[in-house]
């Protein structure tokens, strides 16, 4: 079964730092425009961080200037640095190709940000 497997996440104190790591499972990577998503309790899944296959990047507001997304090709990874985090970047975090496509998501990561 094609799908990404995202490494662990994990508790940060606010102000913090996390990288997190995500694999593709496929043949085709390279191609792609790669993404990271977020999903808080009792809210809708959200883009946050994108990446083209020109590695032209592109953020949600609420993340821009403190989260960096890239990509590995030869790794088929994609990775998210998320620096200065805040109790709202609370969520589980997860990769899938933009736009997504249902086959593809992994389990996810749960990213908490707490004191």
């Amino acid at each position: 079964q094609v799908q990404f497997v995202e490494s662990r996440g994990g508790l940060v104190q606010p102000g913090g730092s996390l990288r997190l790591s995500c694999i593709f499972s496929g043949t085709i990577f390279s191609t792609y425009t790669m993404g990271w998503y977020r999903q808080a309790p009792g809210k809708q899944r959200e883009l946050v961080a994108a990446i083209t296959s020109g590695r032209t990047t592109n953020y949600t507001d609420s993340v821009r200037g403190r989260f960096t997304i890239s990509r590995d090709n030869a790794k088929k990874t994609v990775y998210l640095q998320m620096n200065s985090l805040k109790p709202d970047d609370t969520a589980v975090y997860l990769c899938n190709v933009v736009p997504p496509h249902n086959n593809y998501w992994g389990q996810g990561t749960q990213v908490t940000v707490s004191s």
